[in-house]
């Protein structure tokens, strides 16, 4: 017996009083270290002799652990079993137990023991575990609609206690009913290490609104949950509706490819169709999609798809193909003879309304109404016919020729003088040339819209006539106009100022003769009548004259 168990019957032999505390239970985990507080931590009594650890085994004797005295660094190791290599005791006197076990499931006692007391603290360990793994095992590769499927099992292994599994549907517990939802549980343990896999069966019954959900399992035990990562299953069905799609969208245009697009609703979707074409059927298989090449208006019509397997299965869409055709006469270049007519005739054929419009040269015209051509009506028509999503255009060029005509042929003197400057305008398609039967020392010419222009600078010496020729390959005429000389137009100019000046001389005088000679006649009249009067003034006497004397008088001043 060693000392300290010879103390212990000491005490307990001479009436130390033994007091017994329970305490709560303490959890430890697997695989890690147990720590068992003495009297829950508390510090020991001041008198404390030592400590002393045991355990209660499998037959309900006592086990002991170690003994540590106080104030002492030593401890001694009494097990002699599996806790020999496990168990420490703390500077406050907790039990260690390294790397527990479920076998660590037992009631530990803490005994101390002083000069006055024994106390004793006995203290319940339980071991728990969580599971290692959870995951889904037997997973179903697909659900079928409506069918009753197992969609996996769900395993939580070596856990203590014994985890509890849990199925979920987009984050919603599934319970379940025997029918739609089927779940079998069950449990086995490991004899070796104690630690408990439960696994969890789930039978499940889809619709088509389970298409996307996410399934998961969830364990659960005295250390939490844990839970699965998310899982989606494809759920198989058979297609209940089908449509048929018209690509590009309409309108359809003569002349573009239209492909037929068959949709159906099944999971997986089919991968063989039967196009309807008219008279035919075609199989289309590994694809959903039958392509018509340049339609035609003759292809408007119903078109149908159908399921393969199941003929009942199909559907239906009705195709329009618009159209526009146009004709035009004339087109190209039309080449015609001024005073011609020409008349003009455009027909369209449309599958619908369309618009039609004309341009001359880029501009809005009125439309083909032509009488007797004319240069002016020269030009690029272009006729348009608009439909929606459709647009047709012609045209023609046309040319309107005739011989040159001369329109006007004048002459004007020149700003200095010494020229004169001769226009001759002549009309014609092709563009005319001009010939003058004089030399010119400039010339200018212009060509706009079938006229034509071309004047000449010249110094004429004589008179003359002069002739302007123009000519094309359609034929010619001839002008004429009579030209003064320059030189004569300027003597008769000369002679003509001379002339007048003379003239107005000739005037000047006469007229300044005519007024001397009044001037003299009235002077002599005015000496007369004063020589007169002063005569009777003087004599005081009434002036008396004969009769003849006063008509000589009167005549001689109507003279002057």
């Amino acid at each position: 017996m060693d000392s300290a168990a010879f103390l212990l019957l000491v005490f307990v032999g001479t009436g130390t009083l033994l007091q017994v505390w329970a305490v709560d239970t303490v959890i430890g985990l697997y695989g890690e270290t147990i720590v068992i507080p003495c009297n829950e931590g508390a510090p020991p009594m001041e008198d404390l002799m030592f400590i002393k650890w045991k355990y209660e085994t499998d037959d309900g004797s006592a086990g002991d652990l170690l003994v540590k005295q106080a104030h002492k660094s030593d401890t001694t190791v009494l097990a002699i079993d599996d806790f020999a290599q496990r168990v420490q005791i703390a500077d406050n006197y907790s039990l260690l137990i390294s790397e527990a076990t479920l076998n660590d499931q037992k009631t530990f006692t803490c005994m101390a023991v002083s000069a006055a007391n024994l106390m004793e603290y006995p203290v319940p360990v339980l071991v728990y575990k969580k599971p290692s793994s959870v995951e889904i095992m037997d997973k179903a590769k697909e659900l079928q609609k409506d069918e009753l499927t197992m969609l996996g099992t769900c395993v939580a292994k070596d856990a203590n206690p014994s985890a509890t599994i849990t199925w979920t549907k987009n984050g919603q517990p599934l319970e379940a009913d025997g029918k739609v939802i089927v779940i079998s549980p069950s449990m086995k343990m490991d004899p070796s290490t104690g630690l408990s896999t439960t696994s969890s069966t789930l039978q499940f019954t889809p619709s088509k609104e389970d298409i996307g959900a996410t399934f998961a399992c969830q364990s659960t035990n005295e250390l939490g949950k844990q839970e699965t990562a998310q899982e989606t299953f494809p759920i198989h069905y058979p297609s209940e509706k089908i449509s048929i799609q018209i690509l590009p969208k309409l309108p359809i245009v003569e002349g573009d490819n239209v492909t037929l697009k068959c949709n159906a609703d099944g999971n997986p979707p089919p991968r063989a169709f039967h196009f309807h074409i008219k008279d035919q059927i075609i199989l289309v298989e590994g694809g959903d999609t039958f392509t018509m090449t340049a339609i035609s208006r003759d292809s408007t019509g119903e078109y149908k798809c159908s399921l393969t397997d199941n003929k009942k299965m199909e559907a239906s869409e009705s195709i329009t193909v618009s159209y526009l055709d146009l004709t035009l006469s004339p087109t190209g270049k039309v080449v015609k003879t001024v005073g011609d007519t020409l008349p003009v005739k455009m027909e369209k054929s449309a599958s619908g309304d369309a618009k039609v419009s004309w341009t001359k040269n880029g501009k809005l015209w009125k439309g083909p109404q032509f009488g007797e051509l004319m240069y002016s009506d020269a030009g690029i028509y272009v006729c348009e016919v608009n439909m929606a999503g459709l647009t047709r255009r012609k045209s023609f060029e046309l040319v309107v020729e005739g011989k040159p005509v001369i329109t006007s042929l004048t002459k004007r003197r020149a700003d200095d003088a010494n020229h004169k400057v001769l226009t001759c305008e002549a009309e014609g398609v092709p563009e005319p040339s001009f010939q003058w039967s004089i030399n010119g020392t400039h010339e200018e010419s212009s060509y706009i819209k079938g006229k034509a222009t071309h004047k000449i600078t010249v110094i004429p010496r004589l008179n003359l006539t002069v002739t302007c020729s123009v000519s094309n390959r359609l034929g010619d005429d001839v002008g004429t106009i009579n030209v003064s000389s320059v030189i004569k137009e300027e003597k008769e100019n000369k002679g003509s100022q001379e002339e007048s000046q003379d003239q107005a001389k000739l005037i000047g005088g006469v007229v300044a003769g005519l007024l001397i000679a009044a001037a003299v006649v009235g002077l002599i009249y005015w000496l007369y009548m004063k020589n007169s009067r002063q005569g009777s003034w003087k004599t005081g006497e009434k002036e008396v004259g004969t009769s003849e004397e006063s008509k000589k008088l009167e005549e001689n001043n109507h003279t002057v």
